[in-house]
């Protein structure tokens, strides 16, 4: 399908992130990765910001030099950290995000929430907020044969649950270029930043992004004015 007629099919299902795109994060991420390894470098604090929206797994990875038990150990630090700050309220939707979810839904428009958090924290989250049934899918990287972003197999696995006619049906909307790059990858035809997370919009356009919003709550708009 050619760039033109992909930006008139209508978007069937929506594919948002979580920490930074649909709840706030507020240095939940970096204040648990510090728990996991407290030896870690200004360097390696660094790396950690420039791969949010990645599985943990594979940053871990790379942070421990390819050591596997140790990376599954600091993950499961990390994990445990992060449950913690959740069960102890620091946890909140973004503004917009839940008025966002419903109304996508309103429109027939099918939802995901993906996540580079293990099933156990993604839960967790939903949990706290009551937003067990906010979405028709949610999804973490176990959910889709273990790859996480920048990956495309969320997104994929999502429109395969949905039962998209294409994937140019799909939206995408992430804080971070590792959403960006793999909602492109998946073949969105809306792959959209928004600047309420760990990546400014230089960083988000610079990855690709087909637009960049303030905030999610401005995506019902944009998808009624592209169909429009």
């Amino acid at each position: 399908m050619n760039r033109t007629a992909a930006t008139r099919t209508p978007v069937e299902l929506v594919v948002l992130d979580m920490a930074g795109t649909t709840v706030a994060d507020d240095g939940l991420v970096e204040r648990a990765f510090a728990v996991a390894l407290p030896e870690h470098t200004a360097e390696a604090a660094e790396h950690v910001r420039a791969t949010m929206g990645e599985s943990k797994i594979s940053v871990f990875r790379h942070l421990t030099g390819g050591d596997e038990e140790r990376a599954q150990e600091a993950n499961r630090a990390f994990e445990r950290a992060y449950a913690r700050l959740v069960d102890q309220g620091l946890c909140a939707p973004l503004p917009g995000a839940e008025d966002t979810l419903r109304r996508l839904r309103a429109e027939g428009r099918t939802t995901a929430l993906t996540t580079g958090f293990a099933r156990d924290t993604q839960d967790r989250i939903l949990r706290a907020l009551g937003w067990e049934d906010i979405a028709d899918l949610t999804l973490c990287p176990a959910d889709a044969g273990g790859r996480g972003r920048p990956h495309p197999d969320m997104v994929l696995t999502a429109a395969l649950r949905a039962g998209v006619g294409s994937v140019a049906a799909v939206a995408v909307v992430g804080d971070t270029a590792s959403d960006i790059r793999s909602g492109l990858r998946a073949g969105a035809s809306v792959v959209a930043g928004v600047r309420t997370g760990a990546h400014d919009a230089d960083t988000l356009l610079d990855a690709g992004a087909t637009h960049v919003l303030d905030g999610v709550a401005d995506l019902p708009a944009l998808l009624a004015d592209r169909e429009g």
